[in-house]
């Protein structure tokens, strides 16, 4: 049996009338299902294809910030992509059906698996997304609300510098809740750009009176002055199940001297004494499974008799230390380990992507104002932004100028409440302790779903 066979005859080991995978097909049908009967149906596609950016040097802009932190650079907006930074979060939401399934699994280990999954899928998105997502200004909002995933999302911009995004995201069934803060640090430097995404995931499963919590991997873009750009994860993901003590240990690997470990991402999970319990292994882009630990060690002890495991070459600082930003060759596909279960794997994109910004289809229905939704909406909501828009309808020319009319305003905004002594109020969050990691976070407060919207500002 080649690999090919193997990735789409292994056992899933999670038997249950929801899949943890979902064909492109499936995923279509029910990510459409509730309007099926209507009229309406949310878009496969964008207004206008992406606009090239063979024209623009970015090096220009960035040739003096090498080793610099680049949340203060403004960056021409035919580097961007048609989304808000609160948008790309809502991203993390893709694959909800991961976090439906470990509500209905009765074993913490199976949970555990699941919600590890889940926390390599909401970054999968990022696969070749090379264009940066709009800057939030500060108290700009965004809701999403997917009655057929059963779940509704809120998130704000709750500061400016440094630049901080929180999110609250929770069942329609209060079966879960989903939320975090997120300070993305970005460095360059020379040839590519490193982004830390600073702070904490915490996914509580209501039912199970369970909390996990973890950090997302490190990302870097090579190449952004010269050559065809490509992403690469990287770093050490830990998720703690709070209530048990279980953890779960992923290794986003880079790509390494020759590519081989391109995407990979490998680790375990062990109980609070240490014992390793199962085996976690994939890649970011392609699929996730698991494995009981003894039968790892012995597929790689009869790998490496074979000849079938070269030597590797470690490389930590993949960003800061890079000597070549070459493309690496994509290696072959995920090489299943007999009597591994899959975990889940990457819903396909459109044929269209690569002309629409490599959007999934998800995010490209992220953007979209669906009937109605508009007088419902806060004039925060990021859909209203003009720049956003005007760049999703292909017109580069009204969306640079409406983002610097936008930026503008905020400054002037910032130096009147300065000039005031006044302190800026945040609406839907406020900054307090998680009470599981006992940490400084950002908690949702509360009402944004009630509707009056009174006291928003207008920011656009």
């Amino acid at each position: 049996m080649n690999s090919e066979e193997e990735f789409y005859d292994a056992e899933t080991g999670l038997e249950s009338d929801d899949s943890c995978e979902q064909s492109f097909k499936d995923a279509q049908v029910s990510k459409s299902a509730s309007q099926e009967n209507g009229l309406w149906q949310r878009r496969k596609t964008l207004p206008a294809e992406m606009v090239s950016r063979n024209n623009f040097s970015v090096w220009n802009i960035l040739k003096k910030c090498i080793g610099m932190e680049l949340s203060k650079i403004a960056m021409p907006v035919v580097f961007n992509e048609p989304l808000s930074f609160l948008q790309r979060i809502s991203e993390y939401m893709e694959h909800t059906h991961l976090i439906h399934k470990a509500c209905s699994l009765s074993d913490s280990v199976d949970r555990m698996q699941v919600v590890a999954a889940f926390a390599v899928s909401a970054v999968a998105s990022q696969w070749e997304r090379t264009g940066k997502p709009f800057n939030p200004l500060l108290g700009e909002t965004y809701e999403l609300i997917r009655e057929d995933e059963g779940y509704r999302l809120i998130s704000e911009q709750v500061s400016h510098h440094p630049p901080i995004s929180a999110f609250h995201a929770e069942s329609l069934k209060q079966e879960f809740a989903f939320h975090g803060s997120i300070y993305p640090k970005l460095k360059f430097w020379g040839k590519s750009i490193e982004a830390e995404p600073k702070g904490t995931m915490t996914l509580e499963l209501l039912k199970h009176k369970e909390a996990y919590t973890w950090m997302n991997p490190m990302c870097c873009v090579h190449n952004v002055i010269l050559g065809k750009l490509w992403i690469e994860q990287y770093g050490t993901v830990e998720i703690l199940n709070h209530s048990t003590g279980d953890k779960c240990v992923l290794n986003f690997k880079s790509c390494g001297m020759f590519g081989k470990e391109l995407h990979k991402v490998e680790g375990f999970i062990q109980d609070k004494s240490k014992k390793k319990l199962r085996v976690i292994y994939g890649k970011w882009t392609e699929c996730m499974y698991s494995v009981d630990p003894k039968v790892y060690e012995t597929h790689k002890k009869s790998d490496k008799k074979s000849g079938g495991e070269s030597k590797k070459t470690k490389r930590e600082n993949s960003c800061e230390e890079d000597d070549s930003d070459d493309v690496p060759e994509i290696q072959e596909t995920v090489t299943v380990i007999p009597g591994s279960a899959l975990l889940w794997r990457i819903t396909p994109r459109p044929p269209h992507s690569a002309q629409m910004y490599n959007f999934t289809s998800f995010a490209m229905t992220l953007n979209e104002l669906e009937p109605g939704t508009e007088k419902l909406l806060p004039p925060t909501d990021c859909r209203l932004r003009p720049d956003i828009r005007a760049m999703e309808n292909g017109d580069i020319d009204r969306a640079s100028s409406e983002k610097e009319r936008l930026e503008e305003k905020q400054r002037a905004a910032r130096k009147e409440r300065s000039r005031d002594e006044e302190e800026w109020s945040t609406r839907w969050f406020h900054l307090g302790t998680n009470p599981h990691t006992e940490a400084e976070d950002w908690l949702y407060r509360g009402g944004y779903f009630d509707r009056n919207y009174s006291d928003c500002p207008n920011i656009y």
